[in-house]
């Protein structure tokens, strides 16, 4: 058991995890403003689709930025700092008189976006055990997945309400209730860990060198990053290539949600039964058979596409079981490293999914193999991972 660093540990947790959801909200609570942005400010509609694009190139940069600040100016500061920023700048948007102007706040508001995801499991792993920093990092997953069906709801209603800028405005007053909130009751989140020591030793090339770290991190994107590549491309083939409908896809996604969730969510009793290793490798196993399911019914089923949902829950689930401790143990890899281990696991992650995307378009319109091949090549890649580099020992779980 991890000593106790802040008296309302739960409280704590529930406040982080708000913050990220806030800053996933960036992207999906402003999606239903953008078809008629461009009436709405001078602008075309083609500059109206980069309101997203910047956004996630200001959160790459941030991923990146906040792990080196994180341990010179504390996780604390830095999150309090990042989320004022984030709140400021949504409410800057609004008044944005053109369309450029809005992308140039976009990029930044994106940057700022990104300190609660590279904070948010170093903090988890201080308040809690292993064992319930995994039901914490679960749970956090849970709200996560929710976020992309859930947020865009809200958006259209706040857009139908009162215009484009209402989702940025809410997001603003959130973020600075919630900046307000750390601020003045600074010590709901835990301390860092001594900044001095992890001057000496921190770096992102000390991470990539290092092969317990890639086991855990580099698998993980491979998981996750084989998952998105396969669900950015599904609709385009289930409908264009399978002759199927939206329905279809929507289906596998929802039932795909939910048996993550459930996944997640149960994982923590696991680990306390079984152990964290066995439930890493037994989740990379479960997503990298459903990925070769997936393969092989693309070279011998029927083609209907209603078929790959039953097939896709295995890669769901086994993400489920497997994301909450191998993401943990990516952070505990990282020896006192926390937030450059977290912003280079979500960063992998983004590179993989994004490269992985486009290699496979250009091939989207032969049908599902080039996708199923792309997706059981990343899982077999997370496999690998596990096969060939070394685990944790039990003398570097407590750095």
């Amino acid at each position: 058991m991890t000593e106790k660093t802040t008296p309302y540990p739960v409280l704590a947790c529930i406040l982080v995890v708000l913050g990220t959801v806030l800053a996933l909200s960036g992207i999906d609570l402003v999606l239903p403003a953008i078809p008629t942005l461009h009436e709405a400010l001078p602008g075309s509609e083609e500059a109206a689709q980069l309101v997203i694009a910047c956004f996630i190139g200001g959160s790459a940069s941030g991923l990146l930025l906040f792990g080196m600040l994180g341990e010179r100016y504390g996780r604390r500061r830095c999150l309090v700092f990042a989320l004022l920023a984030y709140g400021l700048l949504s409410g800057a948007a609004t008044l944005s008189p053109d369309m450029w102007t809005l992308l140039g706040i976009r990029f930044f508001q994106g940057l700022a976006s990104a300190a609660p995801a590279v904070f948010a499991p170093g903090i988890i792993r201080a308040l809690f055990s292993e064992q319930g920093a995994t039901r914490a990092i679960g749970a956090l997953s849970s709200f996560e997945s929710l976020t992309p069906a859930g947020a865009p709801i809200a958006g259209l209603w706040l857009v139908q309400q009162g215009g484009w800028e209402l989702p940025f405005f809410v997001t603003g007053v959130l973020a600075v209730a919630l900046s307000a909130v750390f601020i003045v009751w600074g010590g709901i989140l835990p301390p860092s860990k001594d900044r001095e020591k992890q001057k000496q030793k921190g770096s992102y090339w000390r991470l990539i060198g290092s092969p317990v770290f890639l086991r855990y991190g580099l698998s993980q994107a491979l998981v996750v990053g084989g998952l998105l590549v396969f669900v950015f491309g599904a609709p385009a083939v289930m409908v264009n290539a399978m002759g199927g409908t939206m329905m279809h896809f929507i289906t596998m996604q929802v039932v795909g949600i939910s048996c993550f969730i459930i996944a997640s969510n149960v994982t923590g009793s696991l680990v306390k039964r079984f152990g964290p290793e066995p439930m890493i490798t037994f989740g990379t196993g479960m997503a990298t058979t459903g990925a070769v399911l997936v393969l092989l019914f693309a070279l011998f089923g029927n083609g209907d596409p209603i078929w790959l949902t039953p097939i896709f829950i295995l890669v769901n689930s086994g993400l489920g079981f497997r994301g909450p401790p191998g993401f943990l143990r990516a952070i505990m890899a990282g020896q006192g490293d926390d937030d450059r281990a977290s912003s280079l696991t979500i960063l992998w992650i983004f590179g993989i999914a994004a490269l992985g995307t486009a290699a496979v378009s250009p091939f989207i319109e032969d049908g599902l193999i080039p996708l199923a091949i792309a997706g059981a090549g990343l899982q077999l890649g997370a496999t690998l991972c596990l096969v060939l580099l070394p685990r944790l020992e039990p003398t570097e779980l407590t750095a």
